[in-house]
């Protein structure tokens, strides 16, 4: 799987929550208000989920989080390192 097909997975489960996923992918999802700490736990049972990876206590970092490039890095790096 590739970081294009990882972000449009993202943007896809974001769009079930919020009117706009035409996000720009470096904007901080929790200062801008789109994710709240509470949605943070939704979004990360997701991506266990969607791309079967498991999400560590040292990997509760909200900068894993924070927008769709990172969610995306985060992904692809743990993807990664299980393969």
């Amino acid at each position: 799987m590739n970081a294009e097909t990882v972000m449009g997975k993202v943007r896809e489960f974001l769009g079930q929550f919020i009117s706009d996923t035409d996000i720009d992918p470096d904007v901080n999802l929790f200062e801008s208000g789109l994710v709240t700490s509470l949605f943070a736990m939704q979004l990360l049972l997701y991506v266990e989920a969607e791309f079967s990876i498991q999400v560590t206590n040292e990997d509760l970092d909200v900068k894993n989080f924070q927008s769709l490039n990172a969610v995306t890095d985060f992904v692809m790096n743990k993807t990664t390192a299980a393969a």
